[in-house]
Formats: C-alpha cells, sequence, structure tokens
C-alpha cells in the first residue's frame, strides 16, 4: 500500500510539474520599433508581423507568451542573461551572431538595399561609397556590420532608429540608407518626393528566431514550430495580412518576395 501511495504521489507531482512548466510564459525579446513586423497599435500593445509569430509559436508549445521590448542592439545580451528565452525581431542571422547564440532555421529571406535622396544619381552600393558621401545604418544591424567592414569612402552615420535613418536621407543629410527591402519600400512610399528605393539587394540575409547557446530542446520545437506553420499556410497567411500591398509591389517590380 506504502508503495502504491508513494507512486500515486510521484505521478502527481510530475503533473504538476509539466502544467507549471506549461503555465511559464515564454519570454520573447523584440524591438517594437520596425513596423509592420514589431510595432504598438494606438493602445501601446504590441502587434505586427513577428507578434503574430510570436503568439502562433506560444500556441504551438501551449506557453503564454510575454513580449520584451527591447532596444534591437540589446536583444542579444538579454538573450545570453536569460531575460528573455528567445528573440523574434527581423533578426538576420549571420556567422558573427552564430558566435554567441543559436538560430532556428531560417523563415524568411529578404536582403540588404538602399534608400537614397530623390535627387541623387545613386544606382548601387558602388555608387554610395564614394569620397564625400554619407550612409547611414541602424546600430547593431547587418547593414551596420557591412558599412563598418564594406566602405571605405563613405562616411557611416549609425543611429538607434530606422526613423532617424530615413530622416537623414529626407532631409539630404545622408545620401543613403543601409536596410532590408520591405521596410526600404515602406520608407520610400511614406517620402516618395524626397526619397527613391533601390530594391534590389546587395547583399542575400535571411532571418530567424535566436535562441540561447545550448537551449536545444527549446530550438528542437521552435523548429518543429517553424516547419508545422509553414506547411499549414502561416507564413502566407501573414502576408496577405501584414503586407498584401508590399507582396503586390514586389511582383510588379519583378523582385522575388521574402515569405
Amino acid at each position: 500500500m506504502k508503495s502504491f501511495h508513494r507512486l500515486a504521489l510521484l505521478f502527481l507531482f510530475a503533473f504538476v510539474a509539466a502544467t507549471r512548466a506549461a503555465d511559464k510564459p515564454l519570454i520573447v525579446g523584440m524591438d517594437l520599433s520596425y513596423p509592420p513586423f514589431e510595432t504598438r497599435d494606438t493602445t501601446g500593445a504590441p502587434i505586427g508581423v513577428s507578434v503574430d509569430l510570436a503568439k502562433a509559436l506560444g500556441e504551438f508549445l501551449h506557453r503564454p507568451v510575454q513580449i520584451e521590448n527591447t532596444p534591437f542592439a540589446g536583444l542579444i545580451p538579454a538573450l545570453k542573461t536569460s531575460r528573455v528565452d528567445l528573440v523574434i525581431s527581423s533578426m538576420t542571422a549571420t556567422p558573427e551572431r552564430a558566435q554567441s547564440i543559436d538560430f532556428s532555421e531560417p523563415y524568411l529571406k529578404t536582403g540588404l538595399c538602399l534608400l537614397v535622396g530623390a535627387k541623387t544619381d545613386i544606382q548601387s552600393i558602388a555608387d554610395v561609397d564614394r569620397a564625400g558621401r554619407s550612409a547611414a545604418v541602424v546600430k547593431g544591424t547587418t547593414a551596420h556590420i557591412y558599412a563598418t567592414q564594406q566602405l571605405k569612402k563613405a562616411r557611416v552615420l549609425v543611429l538607434d532608429q530606422p526613423a532617424s535613418c530615413v530622416l537623414e536621407v529626407a532631409q539630404g543629410k545622408a545620401d543613403a540608407f543601409l536596410f532590408d527591402q520591405l521596410s526600404t519600400l515602406q520608407n520610400w512610399r511614406k517620402n516618395p518626393d524626397t526619397t527613391r528605393a533601390i530594391l534590389t539587394p546587395f547583399q542575400s540575409e535571411t532571418w530567424a528566431i535566436g535562441l540561447r547557446k545550448g537551449n536545444d530542446a527549446l530550438r528542437t520545437q521552435v523548429n518543429a514550430f517553424l516547419a508545422d506553420y509553414k506547411t499549414k499556410g502561416g507564413f502566407d497567411k501573414l502576408g496577405d495580412k501584414w503586407l498584401s500591398e508590399q507582396k503586390a509591389e514586389f511582383q510588379k517590380l519583378g523582385v522575388p518576395f521574402v515569405f
């Protein structure tokens, strides 16, 4: 009888532990300054492509999702110090970043391209890298890394927010803004009189979910979710919901879409 009670207690403790693990919030690091991927609605609630993706992941794992708004440059430190469980924030999987964190399988293909002044003669990244010209980049992004390593003649302006970089170009204070294709298209459409988009990428990239080194169990779960989500048409729905105009514009220009 005592053995039966011990066994029953063990099952009870295991059930409680599993329940608590399922109830434990999945803390997702995200920089909510990057619409339509990561932003806020009029009430301040997080919305966007990455927010929907994070919520779908939480449902797949049967865990509530808590979004931790963090400046982009602080996302990897937050992950490494366990302030967040993973990062879903339009983050490019690069060899440099992979030295300090792990990545899921890629879920989006994009590339770096240019937002330039409406009256400039710039047609390529080579035209940007000339003496007397300046290129704006967001701190901590792959564009920042590219500019630091590849631009030898142009002056590099490192700013904290994409909106600041767009303003520099729109006001003629910077010759170009190096950023991803979707954002470049969106920023051009918001500033059609003062800017021009060159959407053909000069560097191809993939986005992935960032995870702490050694967290193989969660990484396996995330990859299983991404495969399931893709099979069920989740990414197509995200594109139609948040990026329908951009998708049509890309098709019009003959540029492959990201999903």
